[in-house]
């Protein structure tokens, strides 16, 4: 006959002490884990100090009475599942697993709690060497206090015999990124100073997908190519406003542009670890989430490259611009080299001096105009060319990026497209009076990088056509004429 006996599950106490200890991949977590508390007890101001022998987190929340204490020492209560809002302003709650206290071990030899709720005042101190003193012995004691031993309701939480310094910039890092710093009637003040969250400047790009499981909600910003920054890349995915990892959705692959991107995002029925450092990313739930994302994030590589591109426009205008004028600059002291006869006078035509109008394009048709510049450089479409015989022009038609400039001498003139023709297309090439110029070219490519060699490239390409607007039968006496007329254009006077 069979017996059945029953072998009792057991835990050994210093268990406790270092599921502690090594559940958080950082001993600084346990501060960002008691300001997440302090939240979810419906506190407003949560008062941080830091001294070098001691980490004290105080707030104003609805504190506990005895059996809050029990439950609070209960480790892996499922309270916080069953009641997941606070009483009074119905925070969705972070905590979850009621092990972070215990991290704080992995810095301090004890920590003591000083709570108050109505009528109840407790304290009880955990200390390290005395829970492993008596194996069997698993009870905590809990000091009554008198009503005085605090004024408002709330819990301070202290961390004694610290076993290593903390510094408060790394402290204030912990809270911006793991604590609901954008929640309304809800403070942080570390040393003294409130903790401001994270506030970025740029082009703001709203999420709001659906999913099977909940939203995703929050806002990815493109920042400015000045503001780019290898620091903090990625966008911060967050359960319960408190930001649980940063991810980069696939940007690994978009070599500068990546800097430039940061952002929040807020999924709530994602599926946390029980250190809250990163996801369980085998759920369907987090592979539900990378799809969504592909889709968010071919948006915002669709927006970057709209707002790179309009920045280089912006800069290839201002290079343009600069190069035109010393190309007729250049033209007005060799009058014999221009193929548009002499240039006339201020006063007797445009072109010189004050007569002058410089107008950029700002987006639209909306014209900005700048102080009187010479010369006449005008953005706009390509002027009408005269009709030709030639039945296969080199250029049909020009993308909505190309920058276009014309530039006058008296009643004629030479209009400047700056535009991709391809890799593989000429450097410059002329119809008519247009000069085209084929950012695509790898020297093109190379000589923008920097605004003086932008600009002395630009004038050496117009120089070249402007000089091959002459007869042509004689290539040396083109190439004597555009020499003159490149030294002319690029020595100051």
């Amino acid at each position: 006959m069979q017996t059945i006996e029953y072998i009792p599950v057991t835990v050994d106490k210093s268990h406790i002490i270092t599921i502690g200890e090594r559940l958080y991949t950082e001993s600084i977590e346990f501060i960002r884990e008691l300001v997440n508390n302090a939240y979810d007890a419906d506190a407003t101001v949560v008062e941080v100090t830091v001294k070098k022998d001691l980490v004290e987190i105080k707030d104003n929340g609805s504190g506990m009475d005895r059996e809050g204490l029990i439950q609070y020492f209960n480790i892996g209560s499922q309270y916080k599942l069953y009641e997941s809002k606070s009483p009074i302003f119905k925070r969705e709650r972070i905590g979850q697993f009621g092990i972070g206290k215990f991290a704080s071990l992995a810095a301090c030899k004890r920590f003591e709690i000083l709570t108050k709720r109505g009528d109840f005042v407790g304290r009880v101190i955990f200390d390290k060497e005395d829970w492993e003193r008596i194996p069997s012995d698993w009870k905590i004691p809990l000091e009554i206090l008198p009503l005085n031993a605090r004024q408002h309701d709330g819990t301070t939480v202290r961390l004694l015999g610290l076993q290593r310094e903390f510094k408060v910039e790394d402290i204030e890092t912990k809270i911006i990124e793991g604590t609901p710093l954008k929640a309304p009637e809800f403070r942080v003040v570390l040393n003294g100073h409130t903790i401001k969250p994270r506030s970025l400047s740029g082009h703001i790009i709203p999420v709001l997908e659906g999913t099977p499981y909940g939203p995703v909600t929050g806002e990815i910003i493109i920042l400015p190519e000045t503001a780019a920054s290898t620091e903090n890349m990625g966008i911060e995915v967050k359960v319960k406003q408190v930001t649980v990892s940063r991810e980069f959705f696939g940007m690994e692959t978009w070599g500068k542009a990546m800097t430039r991107v940061r952002g929040d995002l807020n999924a709530d029925f994602l599926p946390i670890t029980s250190d809250r450092t990163g996801f369980i990313r085998d759920s369907e739930e987090f592979r539900t989430f990378l799809q969504t994302m592909e889709k968010v994030m071919e948006d915002v590589k669709a927006v970057l490259h709209k707002l790179s591109t309009k920045r280089e426009g912006r800069r290839v205008s201002r290079a343009l611009n600069e190069a035109l004028k010393r190309v007729y600059k250049s033209l007005a002291k060799n009058p014999d080299l221009s193929p548009f006869g002499a240039i006339p006078i201020a006063g007797e035509e445009e072109g010189v001096g004050g007569a002058a109008v410089v107008s950029e394009k700002r987006g639209g048709n909306e014209e900005k105009e700048i102080k009187p510049l010479p010369p006449e450089v005008k953005d706009g479409g390509l002027p009408p060319l005269k009709k030709k015989s030639r039945r296969n022009p080199l250029v049909k038609k020009v993308t909505p990026h190309a920058i276009v400039k014309r530039i006058k001498f008296g009643q004629t003139g030479v209009t400047c497209c700056v535009d991709n023709f391809g890799e593989n297309g000429p450097e410059v090439f002329s119809e008519d009076t247009t000069i085209y110029i084929n950012k695509d070219h790898p020297l093109y490519r190379r000589e923008s990088k920097k605004i003086e060699t932008h600009v002395l490239n630009l004038t050496r390409l117009i120089t070249q056509e402007i000089a091959l607007m002459h007869s042509t039968r004689n290539p040396r006496q083109a190439f004597q004429r555009q020499s003159k007329l490149l030294k002319d254009a690029l020595i100051d006077d």
